[in-house]
């Protein structure tokens, strides 16, 4: 069940937006340093739980080696139980890998009485669907990033409140919330050390358009019929004829995907987001386009620029581009850049292994700080995250819950339509709605 009542995830005056302002912070300050310590033992965790997995593809294949570091590694009480795919011969590949049942239809997976946890790692348009069924059906959810596509904000709306509604535990994959310079980041500012929050920056480098380069196309023949469902992978993106590109490599088209925005600062977004203690954006603005990778069959950016205006007057820049690494600017994780996070009386960011805190000119009683940060980012430790707050009953103590994805998607949808638009995005948060 819900760490907290229903009726916490209004606020007094209608809306949830300090809802998700302070459920964000509860859930960062209990998760310090959670999972560096002793896995979760059978005896102290009871049952098995079975893991379905939405999507056999690369990422998902990912996600299936953790579990089974999990188990065979931490013994973690937690076993591949199902799999689903609308491509038969990568769902034939995972059953043959780990065995158990197999799908081409995920609501048939949601029917499996052995599924405990759905791994949601399909195209970015089916993930809020997927996740909404998968909470009404009992299950609890690993979802990959993006939690929704671009064009996706009344189903992400209608996702963030049918998980709150349903008490599931819901963990959005971005991983880097496993790092606890995030967590403590959070307390710092949460304690006053900053002061005024005022300015913050981060971003995503990297080299290669990400889908001709990224993504592997199993067979260049294929054809939909009995082991290709292409209506299925369509979904409610616009219908098409299909084509094998766009099949195997949907990340270069913007009816699956949306190029950095979506596919890399969910990453960068996430643990800034988190730090600051925000709920929703107040007014966003984005340029850049297929500045390095112009080339047909691309239509998804492959730089991308936002700034980010939150009612708490600050501003958030997140900058990016797939078309320079930035070697000279290590990141924590691959090609992240390394926030820094602003306040009236001084500035946080990461070198090395210790959060750096900076006085800001004129601030008095303050000095330059560094703290040894606790443990670093790793994907199993999201994983066990998630398992052990199933476990507990907990959705609250999650690394990245829903409640904390709400602002960040809203944000980079917003961004994504500005660019389109070529106009600002604002958000009512009474109505909680686009506005451009």
């Amino acid at each position: 069940m819900s760490s907290q009542p229903k009726s916490a995830f209004r606020s007094a005056d209608g809306t949830r937006r300090q809802f998700l302002k302070t459920a964000s912070a509860v859930s960062a300050a209990a998760m310090t340093g959670a999972f560096a310590g002793p896995a979760v033992g059978a005896e102290e965790a009871g049952d098995r739980l079975g893991v379905g997995f939405i999507g056999c593809g690369g990422r998902a294949g990912s996600h299936m080696q953790i579990v089974k570091h999990l188990r065979e590694a931490r013994k973690v009480p937690v076993d591949h139980v199902a799999f689903c795919d609308v491509y038969r011969p990568r769902l034939d590949r995972a059953v043959k890998a780990y065995g158990g049942a197999g799908y081409t239809d995920y609501r048939d997976l949601l029917r499996d009485k052995n599924v405990d946890i759905v791994c949601i790692a399909t195209p970015d348009h089916h993930h809020a669907r997927q996740t909404i069924d998968a909470v009404k059906a009992g299950k609890d959810v690993y979802c990959e990033k993006p939690v929704t596509h671009w064009r996706q904000f009344d189903l992400l709306k209608q996702m963030v409140h049918t998980v709150a509604d349903s008490g599931r535990c819901v963990q959005a994959g971005t991983q880097g919330m496993s790092d606890a310079a995030w967590h403590q980041m959070h307390d710092l500012v949460a304690k006053g050390l900053i002061g005024r929050l005022i300015h913050a920056d981060c971003g995503y480098f990297r080299v290669g358009d990400w889908g001709e380069r990224g993504m592997h196309v199993d067979d260049p023949n294929a054809k939909p019929g009995k082991d290709l469902d292409w209506e299925a992978f369509l979904g409610d993106s616009p219908t098409c004829d299909f084509d094998v590109s766009r099949f195997f490599r949907w990340r270069l088209y913007e009816e699956y995907a949306g190029g950095p925005s979506t596919d890399l600062f969910p990453h960068s977004l996430t643990p800034v987001w988190h730090v600051m203690g925000l709920g929703f954006p107040e007014t966003v603005v984005a340029t850049g386009g297929m500045f390095r990778y112009p080339e047909p069959p691309r239509t998804v950016p492959d730089t991308f620029n936002t700034l980010i205006d939150v009612p708490e007057k600050a501003t958030v820049a997140v900058l990016g581009t797939q078309g320079n690494n930035d070697p000279t600017y290590p990141g924590r994780g691959a090609g992240g850049r390394i926030p820094t996070i602003r306040g009236w009386e001084g500035s946080l960011t990461v070198q090395g292994k210790e959060i750096v805190f900076a006085p800001a000119q004129g601030a008095k009683g303050k000095e330059r700080q560094r703290i040894p940060i606790e443990h670093g980012e790793n994907q199993a430790d999201h994983w066990q995250n998630l398992i052990e707050c199933i476990r507990k009953g907990r959705p609250g103590d999650l690394n990245s819950p829903m409640s904390l994805q709400y602002g960040v998607q809203t944000a980079m949808i917003m961004g994504m339509l500005s660019l389109k638009e070529g106009k600002t995005a604002r958000f009512d948060a009474k109505k909680e709605a686009i506005l451009l």
